[in-house]
């Protein structure tokens, strides 16, 4: 029978009683739901329900359907003690238990959790109850020492622990090795054959060093789940107390089958493999570290017209930052002086010096080149575009990809079955193959016991994510979490926005023609004053093509924009409208007369601009917005991986087609409103498709929730990368395709490690129920097969940037 638990929630959107009344009654219906209460004025819902119906999760999701939202605070715990995916997975369970936590996920190869929870249900305290009540350590990860810190101590305890167990283990190594008859001509001391003494140097193997394992069976099992510990503790226990037994029946006299041996150098075999993993798990965060290196410690800033050396976490905005050639940047910021070229390579993976004057911004942790700069800063600490990007890596690598639920779901399960083996291994050679020979019989027993350890499948995953994810940020390319760095491998259709993506996104205005009776000097001037007021990239060329002739110009009285059509201003007395044909049309202005020349200019690739004053046509503007020069290699390299290319803008037909040409695309949806990209990627993915949206406008974030990988441009909105799943800190579509790459490969990756590791265990239980393993050998296999799933990963960190010519061997679907 279920206990009642209750949890209460912080709901927003409501506005009134209705709403209150509203959400109430839709909670009630839930299946599971024994009673709901709703507050407008704490905006709290108090609700009861039973664990064993429905979970915390359906009760969010009604709400949401409901048109309302929830309040929830996330949390990063740092974890030790875990051994294996089995450990992860209970503590995953038990977070998950807790009324008010929406999701828990917890990563074995980073030892961390991240836990989504209502904080008018549950805090911080809780959680980390909950984690020591299941046998683990926890706490807040900011509280946490550095990484490199806790890893570093945590190999050197684990090369502590193997180096005592081997010394110990040798001598009943080489008293084993006496009864091999290959190694008939090894001398063995008499006294090492002595079950006393063997005795004396297995114990503090067993009890001492391996207490590790006891406490960690002990935790498992009183949580009623099962782990590694509980493998290895019934293993070597099996080996080590039934040895003893034989030991003290020698006693009375007689000769003594032992296997102290078989428990000993299991264990050290085990704790081998764990210092060598720690060490290798180690190296998949070196993406982090490399990133945090970049954050210097110091900034000379001026003050009172001095300048003063002091803690770069001690800048303020608005400081003025000195930065001396060969110096890190501290801060982000703008230039107010001076000129210099500045290494990004490290944020961006391009290797090429950019070059900074006067109003330019530079990022913190890149590398001042020849040149002195004064900044103006403007970010700092965790505001600034380093703290994001470690902050985002940090987040995909604790991150859990779908991928992994398969090794969740068969480590659940795991150690129960495996048990289950052994003790039919064990039955079976004792009753059946070899009757009445007990040593035999659990000889092998403990070989499946110890074999069949889940820990390379836990890993699997994670530690490919890590350093997947890792090295794409060193290739400037920034995975939100772990799913889209697996998800982004399945896309088949690239819809790229025009302006700002395939072009430069700095339109320069070709050409101005005024209508009679216009003069064109008073008509610009009007035009540009009206143009002035809007933030579109093409009236902003109108602008600076205007403002290059020193015009002065007059003040706008009223002005309106609509978004995807055009503008209305009233300006020095004057109706000045601005926009496309749709814009002209739905104002009844007759533009016939211009169709010719407007024709011609978007043959050209060129946008053309109409205006009407007064509700008469005036004139129209060209503007150009060259193509970046990366474009067309990129699409190259998208259509050489098999990948379908789309255009996707809100520009007219003509002048999509020209660009279209000019860069290599095939496909081209034009003339399509902000609010319409959106439905338009649907529609793609109706037709069985799963698409990436490419953009950098705030008119493009919808379109990239939308699809199946949203990409910002990094050099675009805020707006923007926050509706998207990727961010390519590159300003050019390369970064696409180093995207794309790394997720094939990471993928790649993590189904070579899940296939080994499921193969090693499907193929070594039955070696070793059929006694054709040693126990020392399965081991030594075992142990071995966690560290090659993390070496694999690690190959992911050597990955090297495709060319044009790499990205052909590379289709579409090849290994994935």
């Amino acid at each position: 029978m279920n206990v009642e638990k209750q949890v209460v929630v912080r709901i927003t959107g409501m506005t009134c009683a209705a709403c209150a009344n509203r959400i109430e009654k839709g909670l009630k219906r839930l299946e599971g739901i024994k009673d709901a209460n709703v507050n407008l004025v704490t905006e709290q819902a108090t609700i009861h329900y039973d664990p064993g119906q429905l979970d915390v999760g359906k009760i969010e999701e009604k709400i949401e359907a409901l048109g309302y939202g929830t309040v929830k605070e996330s949390v990063d715990l740092a974890i030790t003690g875990m051994t294996c995916a089995a450990c992860a997975a209970r503590i995953e369970k038990g977070l998950s238990r807790i009324p008010g936590v929406w999701e828990a996920h917890v990563n074995l190869a980073t030892e961390t959790a991240r836990v989504t929870y209502s904080p008018e249900s549950v805090n911080t305290d809780d959680l980390i109850r909950k984690v020591e009540q299941l046998g683990y350590q926890a706490r807040l990860r900011s509280e946490q020492p550095e990484d490199r810190d806790h890893r570093q101590s945590d190999m050197i305890r684990r090369k502590r622990q193997f180096i005592w167990s081997a010394l110990l283990s040798l001598p009943l190594l080489w008293a084993m090795a006496g009864h091999f008859a290959f190694l008939s001509f090894l001398w063995v001391p008499e006294l090492l054959m002595n079950p006393w003494v063997q005795l004396i140097l297995a114990t503090p193997i067993q009890l001492g060093i391996g207490w590790q394992f006891y406490k960690g069976a002990y935790k498992a099992l009183r949580n009623r789940s099962a782990n590694m510990d509980v493998l290895v503790a019934l293993g070597t226990s099996a080996a080590y107390f039934y040895s003893l037994i034989q030991t003290l029946r020698t006693m009375g006299g007689g000769h003594a089958e032992l296997y102290y041996e078989t428990s000993a150098v299991l264990i050290t075999l085990i704790l081998l493999g764990k210092w060598l993993e720690a060490r290798a798990k180690g190296h998949t965060s070196e993406a982090i570290r490399k990133l945090m290196n970049l954050q210097p410690k110091m900034a000379t800033v001026i003050r009172d017209g001095k300048e003063l050396r002091i803690p770069a976490a001690e800048v303020k905005v608005g400081d003025q930052v000195l930065i001396k050639p060969g110096e890190q940047v501290p801060v982000d910021g703008e230039v107010t002086e001076g000129a210099s070229s500045v290494d990004e390579s490290m944020l961006t993976g391009e290797s090429i010096p950019v070059k900074k004057t006067k109003g330019d911004q530079v990022i913190g942790g890149t590398v001042n080149g020849n040149g002195a700069l004064t900044l103006r800063a403007t970010q700092v600490g965790k505001d600034t575009v380093l703290a994001q990007i470690i902050r985002v890596v940090e987040e995909a690598q604790a991150a859990k990809a779908p991928i992994q639920r398969i090794a969740d779901a068969v480590s659940g399960v795991f150690v129960p079955i495996v048990v289950g083996i052994a003790l039919v291994t064990f039955g079976l050679w004792y009753v059946w193959l070899e009757p009445g020979l007990f040593a035999s019989a659990l000889e092998k027993a403990i070989a499946v016991l110890v074999i069949a350890c889940p820990c390379a499948l836990g890993l699997a995953t994670p530690t490919s994510i890590m350093a997947g994810s890792g090295r794409a940020a060193e290739w400037g390319v920034l995975f939100k979490s772990g799913e889209h760095l697996e998800t982004a491998h399945r896309v088949q259709t690239v819809v790229l926005d025009k302006t700002g993506t395939v072009t430069e996104g700095k339109p320069v205005l070709t050409d101005a023609i005024a209508e009679e009776p216009w003069d064109k000097h008073e008509w610009l001037r009007l035009v540009a004053a009206a143009e002035k007021r809007s933030e579109h990239p093409l009236a902003q060329a109108v602008v600076a093509g205007v403002d290059e002739q020193g015009e002065g110009l007059p003040a706008v009285e009223f002005f309106e924009a609509v978004p995807g059509h055009g503008i209305r201003a009233q300006v020095s007395g004057h109706d000045v409208w601005i926009g496309n044909r749709q814009w002209m049309e739905r104002h009844d202005v007759d533009f016939s007369a211009a169709e010719p020349m407007l024709q011609k200019w978007e043959e050209k690739g060129k946008t053309a601009i109409l205006t009407a004053i007064d509700g008469k046509y005036a004139g129209a503007l060209a503007v150009a917005d060259p193509v970046k020069p990366s474009s067309r290699q990129a699409i190259a390299r998208l259509k050489a991986m098999g990948l379908e290319v789309v255009l996707l803008t809100g520009d007219n037909a003509r002048t999509a087609q020209a660009i279209a040409h000019e860069v290599g695309i095939g496909r081209v949806i034009a003339e399509v409103l902000p609010e319409g990209k959106a439905e338009t990627v649907k529609q793609l993915q109706a037709e069985g498709k799963k698409v990436a949206m490419v953009g950098d406008g705030i008119n493009d974030a919808p379109a990239l929730a939308a699809a199946d990988v949203g990409m910002a441009i990094g050099t675009g909105t805020d707006v923007a990368m926050e509706a998207a799943d990727i961010t390519l800190m590159r300003g050019d579509l390369n970064g696409i395709v180093d995207a794309l790459v790394i997720s094939r490969l990471t993928v790649r990756n993590i189904r070579q490690n899940l296939f080994w590791a499921l193969v090693y265990n499907a193929v070594g239980i039955p070696v070793a129920a059929a006694g054709w393993l040693a126990p020392w050998l399965a081991g030594a296999a075992m142990a071995f097969s966690s560290v090659s799933v993390v070496l694999n990963a690690l190959r992911l960190q050597r990955a090297k940037r495709p060319s044009l010519g790499d990205a052909l061997f590379f289709p579409r679907g090849e290994g994935v």
